[in-house]
C-alpha cells in the first residue's frame, strides 16, 4: 500500500474504488521509482573518491606537519593520537559507500521499517471500518425504502416493474436520482482535486528528498576530504547532520500519514456509531474528508522542519521555513479554488 493515498480509502465511494486504486498504484509506482533512483545513484559516489583522496592526502600532509612543526618549535613531546584524524578520515573516504553510506542506512533503515509498519496498522483498520460504514450506508438506505439511490440494478428494476399509470412516479425518481448523481459528481470532482494535490505534495517531498540525498551522497567523499584541513572540521558534523535529517524525512511522514489515518479511523467510529441507530439516513457527505486532506498538504510540507526539530543540522532549515510559506499559500489556494468552484456549482445547480 502506497505510504500516502491509502489515507483517502474512506472518502471514496465504491463504485469509485476502481479508479482510486489505479491510481494509488501510479503514485506508489513514482515512490518506487524514486527509492529506485537513488540506489542506482550511489556508485556514483565513486568517481569523487579519486579527487577525495588527492584532497585529504593534501590536507593531512597539511594538518600532520603544522602539528609536528608546532610541538618540536615548543620543546613540547608530539601527541600521536590527534594525528591519527585525518587517515581515519581517508579511510572513510576510501570505503565511502561501505563505511560511511552502508552504515548509515543500515542503522536508519529499521527506524524507516517500524514507522511504515504502524502506518500499514493503522490503514488496515481504517480499510475495515470503511467497509463496515458501506455496509451500513446501504442498510440505511434500503431502510429508507432508496436503495435505488444508490444501486444501479435496484433502479432499473424498479423502472421496469413501473407501468405508465406511475409516470409522475417515475419522473418523481428519475429527478431524485439525477440530483443525486449531480451531487455526488460533484462531491467526487472536488475530491479527486484534493486527493491529486495531497499525492502531488507528497511526492514533492519525497522527489527534494531523494534529490538530496543524491547529493550528499555522491559529493560525501569532498566534504569528508575538506574536513581534514584545519577551518573545515565541522564539515564532517555538518554534512552527517543533514544526511540523517533528510533521511529522516521519509519516516516522520510515514507517521504522519499514521496519525492522519488514526483521526480518520476514529471518525470512521463515530459514523459507525451512528450509522448502527435505525432512524439515522446518511446525507452522503464528505466535506470532513476533504479538510483533512488540506491539512494533509500543509502538513507535509512541515515534514523538513520536524526533521530538524530531531537533528539539528543547518542549511536545510531556510528550505523549511521556504517550504512552509509555500504550503500555507497553497493550502489557501486550495481552499479559495474550491470555495469558488462550490459557490459557482452550487448557485447554478439552484438557479436551475
Amino acid at each position: 500500500m502506497t505510504r500516502t493515498g491509502c489515507l483517502l480509502f474512506m472518502a471514496i465511494r465504491p463504485k469509485d474504488i476502481g479508479n482510486y486504486k489505479q491510481s494509488v498504484m501510479d503514485f506508489d509506482n513514482l515512490h518506487q521509482i524514486l527509492a529506485n533512483l537513488y540506489q542506482e545513484m550511489l556508485p556514483l559516489c565513486g568517481n569523487m573518491i579519486g579527487i577525495a583522496k588527492g584532497l585529504a592526502g593534501l590536507g593531512a600532509l597539511f594538518y600532520v606537519a603544522y602539528r609536528v612543526w608546532q610541538a618540536l618549535s615548543r620543546a613540547e613531546p608530539i601527541d600521536v593520537f590527534p594525528l591519527l584524524r585525518p587517515f581515519a578520515i581517508g579511510l572513510c573516504i576510501m570505503f565511502f559507500p561501505t563505511i560511511v553510506l552502508g552504515t548509515i542506512n543500515a542503522v536508519m533503515s529499521p527506524v524507516v521499517k517500524g514507522t511504515h509498519s504502524i502506518l500499514e496498522t493503522q490503514t488496515m483498520d481504517m480499510k475495515e471500518h470503511q467497509r463496515k460504514k458501506d455496509e451500513l450506508e446501504y442498510a440505511a438506505r434500503v431502510r429508507e425504502g432508496k436503495a435505488w439511490l444508490v444501486d444501479d440494478e435496484v433502479y432499473d428494476q424498479k423502472m421496469k416493474d413501473m407501468g405508465i399509470l406511475h409516470a409522475p412516479e417515475i419522473i418523481s425518481m428519475w429527478g431524485e436520482r439525477l440530483w443525486y448523481d449531480i451531487k455526488a459528481w460533484f462531491r467526487e470532482v472536488v475530491r479527486d482535486f484534493f486527493v491529486l494535490l495531497f499525492n502531488a505534495a507528497a511526492l514533492t517531498v519525497d522527489t527534494i528528498r531523494t534529490f538530496f540525498l543524491i547529493v550528499l551522497s555522491i559529493l560525501g567523499p569532498i566534504a569528508f576530504a575538506f574536513s581534514v584541513y584545519d577551518g573545515f572540521h565541522s564539515t564532517l558534523t555538518h554534512w552527517l547532520a543533514r544526511y540523517i535529517s533528510i533521511y529522516l524525512w521519509l519516516p516522520i511522514s510515514d507517521l504522519f500519514s499514521a496519525v492522519l489515518a488514526r483521526i480518520q479511523s476514529l471518525m470512521l467510529e463515530t459514523d459507525l456509531q451512528q450509522l448502527s441507530d435505525p432512524n439515522f439516513i446518511p446525507d452522503g457527505s464528505n466535506g470532513v474528508y476533504i479538510v483533512f486532506l488540506i491539512i494533509g498538504i500543509i502538513g507535509y510540507f512541515t515534514i523538513p522542519t520536524v526533521a530538524g526539530w530531531i537533528i539539528q543540522s543547518g542549511g536545510a532549515g531556510a528550505f523549511g521555513s521556504a517550504v512552509n510559506k509555500t504550503a500555507a499559500k497553497a493550502g489557501g489556494i486550495a481552499g479559495g479554488v474550491a470555495g469558488s468552484v462550490a459557490g459557482n456549482v452550487g448557485g447554478r445547480l439552484l438557479g436551475r
